[in-house]
């Protein structure tokens, strides 16, 4: 499990050898092997504006991502793609193939990388496939709605009238209008519509392969096709533009050229701290200085567009990827970048030797789809390639010919004389057609077809899945979006944890592991009859998905029903809550509980009738789910006023308990319950929450659909409506989440009294070890984004965390200090009064805490100043590490605090705080983010190591955490099992589970196996516990703005 399967890249497709690509390896040095462990999980930007989450491992490459991305896409022709994102500084780069991916991408779920065009060549007739025509189309189609391909009237009109041919068809003027008023393709489009659909006119019987190769056509000769302009200053100080193309480097003042450098004219290029210079080759004819010197905002903005000049001289002018340069002995001076992949000549002969391969593709905004197929003839070099020039200084070009592609076409200005007469030339001379009906004609292409069949049939024979490996999944309906979703393997559990899973702090509450349900007791069991009963389901993919919406729609009317019911009840029989208070919780709860119980009948209706338990006959007119999704989310959207009011109703809530001793005692006796099962205050956040798990529904539905089911257009309808209403409440839910986590938080901590105040954010909680005078000792530490906590587990009937000290986080150093003090793992936090030495329990571990701390030091360097002391007693030690190594700190001397002991009352035992101290590990902000989207409920088999058995259980997955019930209508949780430090794994053939669908869940000495009904269910229950069973660590530092505030 986690090994990734090797699939073929379109590298190897290519026919060229593995090789390292640049010179950061010695020569002769093969690439590093792909690593395994830890999965991220990046969010890429196709060119048809669609995202796609792509999961690699952390330590992999750049180009394992990029192969990844092509293999999706079943691209051949990948090398004329790139990925590029914005850094930590905020400027677009390239993704580097060679670096590891977590070294460049800091923010992985804040980020989102985009697939784009990046060398684009002299001749579009280069580009043998169909697919990769298409996509260069959809670049410029990107570049004209964005403004970057500058032009005038009749050549926009005519690209747009192109554009518009290949998605609906031939002319129709109402039908052209129609789509006109519906798409912008260009910012001043109304001002140009006649002319589009007169144009349009001219194209009857044009395909949209023949649409994409007439757009280039009329594309590669504007001046602003394929450029990136990079501002800069001349040496008098004048704002000009840098661009670099395959011809050379280019000079624009606006949107005009008025310079360029042809390849053959330069002879090295270098930079020098915010200095770009080109060094050109002695011309007695030119009046230019040998040197041309171009000044750029920052050192990392002339380095990129250095490295971007680098790797377009490489790809259009070399025969092969040029070589690392030795390593020098003692001293290396400048850059080591090189170009890493394949040049355009290797693709050229490539594709000559190997013919040209028809690729089946889906056109996304396309109504039709090409009957035809292009059959382009690649065009003969009218000159050699030049040959490979030695590497020398920062980059030395070589005497030069033309580029690969033959002669470059001259970059003419604008088609001012374009006209219909010249689309209709145009067309004279285009590629000819393939015979008729060499594409399926419904819109789903071949191979997409074939994968999706795959995906959906039942395999009865397989007991084990395939591993994971580098592949889409579908992107989290979210809202939040920009941040990291973790999908990482189970690892093993933390070597040195000090207690058992038992999360009982004391004898007088039972641990959940000694539930009947946990252990083997006699139970319902279902085995044979339950194997028959699943072989009767439909095994289509999307029936599951289905199934997967009830399943958690029970689920979250029964958390509705917590508030509307049990909650209320409790709130009526004490006159301890305010009327304004309950006026506004109840009244904006009720709808929403009616409105989802209904929604939940029609779902279990559709159900039934798509498993032919009623009405059999007419079953196939019901085997979908997209009519009830639309119906129900279009009738959510009215109920949207409830919905912006929960925020409010958890703010008075929080503000009456801390102004009232009655209902702060109300709320806490009541989450003592069994049937709160969470804390109170999640349960009003839950409605948002539901709202990213429907989106994430009809994200698989979609992707599972080809565009032609007739299940599609509802569910892209219906995804287009809740993708509304989830980006509405995005900032709402990014605030109350980190509001509910401070309160959640506060009622864990004694000694604290102003922990919650505006700005202040939670970051990363969990176990360290403390140096004292007795040695390491546990302690619980809470990082936010301006202090730095410290505390003790209480020997009190409260089970509370007392807080010990703080360490304000202004003016904190940090640095290891393993060897200083001889402790593996170790870390010495330099604050401005007091410095303490921490270990953790190991390297990962450890590697999270020295990321989130370093954040949170540069967060707290940006603010006004220091944070206030919000300590109510304990004054923090002001001692250095030597003076804290002799302290004679002990526990007994933490067991009572004299500020709030006097509203101690019995808590519970078992919150993340006590499961993170017991685990002896951690948990982020982030992880808590990835739990509100990991959230699933259904039946599952489960079985323990020695037992023979199979026990049939509801299972709710949420909070890192798994609840059993013996069935869904079950007010509260038999048993929960805490799921931080668990390893998640499939069952190994020596331990003789011959069933489908198995995974194992095991901590110490505890072993668990849960089967699941299909492979579908079987993938989400494995795809949502991994992201309990192995907390995520927080790959960058968010900025102010994008901090959970509140």
């Amino acid at each position: 499990m986690g090994e990734i399967e090797q699939r073929p890249t379109p590298g190897s497709r290519l026919g060229a050898p593995e090789n390292s690509g640049i010179s950061t390896l010695e020569h002769g040095q093969k690439p590093p092997p792909t690593p395994s462990g830890k999965l991220m999980s990046i969010k890429i930007q196709m060119l048809d504006d669609t995202q796609e989450a792509f999961e690699v491992p952390q330590r992999a490459p750049g180009k394992v991502l990029l192969d990844a991305v092509c293999n999706h896409l079943n691209l051949v022709e990948g090398d004329y793609f790139g990925l590029e994102f914005p850094d930590h500084k905020k400027i677009t780069v390239w993704l580097d193939l060679l670096k590891p991916i977590v070294k460049q991408i800091r923010r992985p779920k804040h980020v989102v990388v985009k697939f784009v065009v990046k060398f684009f060549p002299p001749d579009h007739t280069q580009l043998q496939e169909e697919l990769t025509r298409y996509l260069f189309a959809l670049q410029v189609k990107q570049d004209l709605a964005q403004g970057r391909l500058a032009c005038n009237d009749n050549s926009a009109a005519l690209l747009i009238s192109h554009i518009v041919q290949s998605e609906i068809g031939d002319f129709d003027e109402a039908s052209d209008r129609e789509h006109l008023a519906k798409n912008k393709y260009i910012p001043q489009q109304d001002a140009l519509e006649d002319k589009i659909v007169e144009f349009h006119h001219n194209h009857i019987g044009q395909t949209p392969a023949e649409s994409d190769f007439q757009l280039l056509e009329i594309a590669r000769k504007l001046e602003m096709y394929g450029v990136r302009l990079h501002p800069a200053k001349d040496r008098e100080g004048t704002k000009i533009n840098l661009a670099v193309a395959n011809t050379g480097i280019l000079v624009f003042q606006g949107f005009t050229k008025i310079n360029a450098f042809n390849w053959a004219k330069v002879r090295k290029l270098s930079f020098k701290r915010k200095r770009f210079l080109i060094k050109l080759r002695p011309d007695v004819n030119s009046s230019y200085q040998d040197t041309l010197e171009f000044l750029m905002a920052s050192r990392d903005f002339c380095k990129s567009f250095w490295k971007i000049c680098v790797e377009h001289h490489a790809f259009f002018r070399l025969f092969e990827e040029p070589k690392p340069k030795p390593k020098p002995v003692l001293f290396s001076r400048g850059s080591s970048f090189r170009f890493s992949g394949r040049t355009q000549k290797q693709v050229l002969d490539y594709v000559k030797e190997g013919g040209h391969k028809k690729v089946q593709f889906e056109r996304k905004h396309s109504k039709i789809h090409s009957i035809r197929s292009l059959a382009t003839q690649p065009s003969e070099p009218n000159s050699e390639v030049p040959k490979q020039a030695q590497q020398s200084g920062s980059l030395t070009l070589g005497e030069g010919s033309e580029p690969p592609g033959g002669q470059s076409c001259p970059q003419g200005g604008d088609l001012a004389t374009a006209s219909a007469e010249d689309a209709e030339r145009q067309r004279g001379p285009g590629p000819s057609r393939s015979p008729a009906g060499s594409t399926k004609g419904d819109g789903a292409s071949g191979v997409a077809a074939e994968e999706d069949e795959e995906l959906v049939k039942d395999r009865p024979q397989q007991s084990r899945p395939r591993p994971p490996q580098p592949s889409t999944g579908s992107l989290t309906g979210s809202p939040h979006l920009s941040e990291l979703s973790i999908n990482s393997q189970g690892g093993t559990a933390p070597t040195n944890a000090i207690l058992s899973p038992n999360l009982s702090p004391d004898t007088k509450q039972a641990s959940p592991l000694v539930s009947p349900l946990l252990n083997d007791q006699s139970g319902p069991r279902a085995e044979d009859e339950d194997d028959g009963r699943r072989k009767r389901f439909p095994t289509d993919k999307a029936y599951f998905i289905a199934k997967e919406v009830s399943t958690t729609e029970r689920t979250y009317l029964k958390d509705l029903e917590v508030i509307t019911s049990w909650f209320q009840s409790t709130v009526s029989k004490e006159d301890s809550m305010p009327e304004s208070l309950k006026s506004l919780i109840f009244p904006n709860f009720e709808p929403l509980h009616k409105f989802h119980t209904n929604f939940l009948k029609e779902i279990e209706q559709r159900l039934a009738l798509w498993e032919g338990r009623s009405n059999a006959h007419i079953r196939g007119d019901y085997q979908r789910i997209g009519d009830v999704m639309l119906k129900n989310i279009q009738g959510m959207k009215q109920l949207a006023a409830h919905l912006w009011k929960h925020s409010e109703a958890l703010e008075a809530l929080e503000t009456g308990i801390r102004g009232s001793r009655r209902l702060e005692s109300l709320c806490r006796d009541f989450e003592l319950q069994k049937v709160c099962y969470l804390p109170l205050n999640t349960f009003l956040l839950r409605p948002l929450h539901r709202l990213m798990h429907y989106k994430q529904v009809l994200e698989r539905l979609c992707k599972h659909y080809p565009p032609s089911h007739s299940d599609f257009r509802d569910c892209r309808a219906a995804l287009a409506e809740i993708t509304e209403m989830v980006a509405q409440l995005h900032g709402t839910m990014i605030k109350m989440e980190n509001f509910q986590k401070l309160h959640e938080l506060k009622k864990d901590l004694i000694g604290v009294d102003n922990l919650v105040i505006p700005g202040r954010e939670f970051i990363r909680l969990g176990s360290l070890s403390k140096l004292s005078g007795k040695g390491l000792q546990q302690r619980m530490f809470f990082l936010f984004n301006d202090i730095l906590l410290y505390t003790s587990r209480g020997l009190t009937a409260s089970n509370q965390f007392k807080v010990h000290g703080q360490l304000p986080l202004y003016g904190m150093t940090m640095e290891e200090s393993e060897e200083e003090w001889g402790v593996p793992h170790c870390l010495t936090l330099r604050g401005q009064r007091q410095s303490i030495v921490v270990a953790a329990s190991s390297r990962p571990e450890m590697d999270k805490w020295v990321e989130d701390i370093q954040m949170a030091i540069d967060l707290a360097e940006k603010s006004s100043g220091p944070a206030p002391e919000f300590l109510a007693s304990s004054p923090p030690d002001n001692k250095s590490p030597e003076e804290a190594a002799g302290d004679q700190e002990s526990e007994d001397d933490l067991s009572a605090s004299r500020t709030s002991l006097e509203r101690q009352a019995p808590h519970r035992g078992n919150t993340m705080v006590h499961v993170c101290w017991h685990r002896n590990t951690s948990v982020s902000m982030v992880d808590f983010s990835v739990a509100v989207e990991n959230q699933l409920s259904g039946n599952l088999l489960r079985k323990f190591k020695n037992s023979n058995g199979w026990q049939k259980l509801w299972v709710v997955f949420t909070n890192f955490c798994l609840f059993f019930y013996k069935s869904h209508q079950d007010n509260h949780p038999l048993a929960s099992l805490p799921l931080l430090g668990y390893s998640l794994t499939i069952p190994s053939e020596s331990e003789d589970i011959h069933k489908d669908y198995v995974f194992k869940l095991h901590f110490k000495s505890h072993v668990y196996y849960f089967r699941a009904e299909s492979e579908y269910t079987f993938e989400r229950w494995m795809e949502v516990i991994r992201s309990a069973t192995s907390s995520a660590s927080r790959a960058h530092a968010p900025s102010h703005k994008e901090s959970h505030v509140y």
